[in-house]
């Protein structure tokens, strides 16, 4: 790994940041990040992760958790709802995005930190993604996407460094789990994230609850649905996540795909 031209292109982009603050989800891409810059900037790197209603509550523990075990230093900035995404508009990526990059950029500039940086990689340029332009527009750096360093690369870097998260599956704030338009309550968000957390604890990692109203629509990969059925776990799902406030419970039989709650272009993650 260390002669790979694309790890050494990203270690020199790191070295010239001088110092960072990286915003920190606690993912497979930005831990990568962050303990790639550790390695070569030592102290001059720091993990800020977002808190928001709409992040479930075990990715924040897990972010802690991770900088804990690589000495990083790290702080968790805490937001309400905005007002402008309360809706939840289809432009709410970006101004998501635009309002907590912002507060990061200027708690960032306060404790002298030359640059911001994130972990957008090489492949997340080729889809919809309105949150990169806020990014933009806000002068944050992604060392992982400007050394071409693509999600294939980055978990096997990632393996060869013993990061937890190598293998660890993608993940998007809750917000993307609604139809664009809908009135977003802090208990809608309450409901999916436990019925996810509980899904998760079965051992079904890569899940999405897609909240139509009265409707939990269950996203899996497809390879896991028989192994559910098999076991006899339906009535157990059925019975729990009914209890979080849903009248149906569904299983997606198309399973787990990116962009899988309404097939539009843009569509929630």
């Amino acid at each position: 790994m260390k002669e790979h031209p694309q790890f050494k292109e990203l270690q020199n982009r790191i070295l010239e940041l001088g110092s960072v603050a990286i915003a920190y989800s606690g993912g497979t891409d930005s831990t990568f990040l962050l303990a790639t810059s550790k390695m070569i900037l030592g102290d001059q790197t720091m993990a800020f992760t977002i808190k928001t209603p709409y992040i479930a509550d075990w990715e924040i523990d897990d972010a802690r958790n991770i900088c804990s075990d690589l000495g990083v230093r790290h702080e968790v900035m805490e937001f309400a709802m905005l007002d402008t995404i309360q809706n939840n508009p289809k432009e709410r990526c970006y101004l998501c995005k635009y309002h907590l990059f912002s507060n990061l950029r200027k708690k960032a500039s306060e404790l002298g930190f030359a640059s911001i940086a994130d972990g957008t990689n090489a492949d997340d340029t080729g889809s919809h993604r309105p949150g990169l332009k806020a990014l933009d527009e806000l002068g944050i750096v992604s060392p992982l996407k400007d050394a071409g360093i693509g999600k294939e690369l980055i978990r096997s870097f990632s393996k060869e460094l013993n990061l937890p998260t190598w293998d660890k599956p993608a993940y998007a704030c809750l917000l993307t789990r609604i139809p664009y338009g809908t009135n977003v309550t802090e208990e809608e968000l309450k409901r999916i994230e436990a019925a996810e957390t509980f899904l998760i604890n079965m051992g079904f990692r890569a899940v999405r609850v897609r909240s139509h109203g009265p409707i939990a629509r269950i996203e899996i990969p497809g390879e896991q649905i028989p192994q559910l059925i098999e076991k006899n776990q339906t009535h157990e799902i059925y019975r729990t996540i009914k209890s979080f406030g849903y009248q149906f419970v569904t299983i997606d039989l198309e399973g787990y795909r990116m962009g899988g709650f309404d097939g539009s272009v843009g569509s929630p993650l």
